[in-house]
């Protein structure tokens, strides 16, 4: 174990805060297995269920046109591209006939922000969706949206966040979060809201009583201090979320005031618009259900391009006093052994965001089941359709069956969920997704040699002279148990 300057296991055992500088510190100086030993140890004080968490639904992307231009998306298009598109409100019913087909029940909505779009088209949108289909929860519009939304309508987001919510509307997902800190942002997200403005949006969704989720984009231009920075200032708008908007008689109570306080003068910008007048009444507020982040992939992106950071050329990456290191000219990328580290330190810090979700889509299924041994309690979505991060180069898909899979082989029951997390489905019987025999299961193409024997494994070289030659027996049902390979 490490030496560390404070007490871990007070942290571990939810008696005292994982502070910023203690956070860096356990970044620079636990190692690997310590980490994942104690976010274990958080999540099984947090979640003590002998179950594991995933959700079946959707990623519709209503729209690729964006006014944003950033440097890390291979998603978005301008109006004029050939292969821009905005869905019609039919072909996003066929897409959620889809899920509802397979038992999915919500869908995660977002677009490119597209100004050609009026209020009307949304809410007639969310209004269409709810006529048709009223038992599948909606799940849409990042914080960057509604900011573009405010412009492009002339309202206020508390205005537009009334009218969604009012419409179908039921929570908001936490894309475009990225990296808070302006020197990053103003970087990668051209023409995208700034971080304070992020936290805006989710604060008044909070005072109107939706909840959102929150995310983070790691490995690219941000040094680690920038990561723990974002990290607190959501932390920061949970306590808001969680004590400030507490209520006594309708109105915010006199005893969550330090609380408020203090959240004002860290984050000043966040207050500064949209203000929440003190006879609001907040009987039940909304908060953060979970907090997701995943590594930046480069593949087809103007961010990709950039050059990759060595040492030994740049000087060390974080606070960093090299030129092209502080201009985002250089990129350090994050893996597997950044993105759990980066899990666990998170469930050590966030002592008030309940859930962490696994971002096997970004990782791999067993690096995403990995993540449930260093802090994530959900295995994230068995998403139908995702558009965004595969036009970047990952095409990881799971299957409802093969996230069961890995539930269970990590010694936890798989269960489905809703957005709230509440359990739909426990699966702990034979007819479970992952138990249930496949009626055709999934066979390799091998190649043939002729009728008795074939080649090597796909991906060896068996030479010109197809020297490498394995006979298999041929089953029948009348054959007894099979003797084995041969040659």
């Amino acid at each position: 174990m490490p030496k560390l300057s404070f007490d871990i296991d007070a942290v571990i055992s939810g008696r005292s805060r994982l502070t910023d500088d203690q956070a860096l510190e356990l970044y620079r100086n636990a190692s690997m297995p310590d980490l994942g030993e104690w976010a274990m140890a958080v999540t099984q004080r947090l979640h003590p269920e002998d179950y594991r968490t995933y959700v079946i639904d959707r990623n519709i992307n209503y729209t690729n046109v964006c006014t944003a231009k950033c440097t890390f998306c291979a998603f978005r298009r301008d109006h004029d591209d050939s292969d821009s598109y905005t869905l019609s409100y039919e072909k996003i019913g066929e897409k959620i006939r889809e899920l509802v087909a397979i038992n999915g029940t919500q869908i995660l909505m977002q677009g490119g922000m597209n100004d050609r779009l009026p209020i009307e088209w949304y809410e007639e949108l969310l209004w269409y969706i709810k006529t048709n289909f009223p038992t599948v929860h909606i799940h849409a519009f990042s914080p960057p949206e509604f900011v573009e939304f405010e412009r492009f309508f002339g309202m206020d987001v508390r205005e537009i966040i009334r009218r969604f919510h009012k419409a179908g509307l039921a929570t908001i997902p936490g894309g475009g979060g990225e990296i808070f800190n302006p020197r990053v942002r103003r970087r990668i997200g051209i023409g995208k809201c700034s971080g304070d403005d992020w936290m805006r949006v989710m604060r008044v969704a909070h005072e109107e009583g939706m909840n959102t989720s929150c995310t983070m984009l790691i490995g690219h231009i941000e040094f680690v201090r920038e990561r723990i920075e974002h990290m607190s200032a959501l932390r920061d708008m949970q306590d808001y979320a969680l004590q400030g908007l507490r209520t006594e008689d309708s109105e915010l109570g006199a005893g969550s005031a330090a609380v408020v306080e203090r959240v004002k003068s860290r984050w000043p910008g966040v207050f500064a618009k949209s203000s929440l007048s003190p006879q609001s009444s907040v009987l039940s507020p909304g908060s953060y259900t979970a907090f997701i982040h995943w590594p930046f992939q480069r593949e087809n992106t103007p961010l990709g391009r950039a050059k990759e950071w060595d040492e030994a050329t740049y000087g060390p990456f974080d606070d960093s006093t090299n030129e092209d290191v502080l201009r985002g000219r250089v990129v350090r990328m994050a893996g597997a052994d950044e993105y759990l580290r980066t899990l666990a330190i998170a469930r050590l810090f966030f002592d008030n965001i309940p859930s962490l979700q696994s971002s096997w889509v970004t990782m791999g299924p067993k690096v995403g089941q990995l993540a449930l041994f260093f802090g994530a309690n959900d295995m994230g979505s068995v998403m139908m359709e995702e558009n965004v991060v595969s036009a970047a180069g990952t095409t990881y898909k799971l299957s409802e069956r093969e996230i069961c899979r890995l539930v269970r082989d990590s010694g936890w029951v798989p269960a489905q969920r809703d957005q709230y997390y509440h359990v739909l489905r426990r699966h702990d019987g034979p007819d479970s997704p992952d138990l249930r025999p496949l009626a055709n299961p999934p066979v390799r193409n091998v190649r043939k040699i002729d009728k008795q024997f074939i080649g090597a494994a796909p991906g060896l070289d068996d030479g010109q002279d197809r020297s490498v030659r394995v006979q298999l027996p041929i089953l029948s049902a009348t054959d007894g148990p099979p003797r084995g390979i041969g040659g």
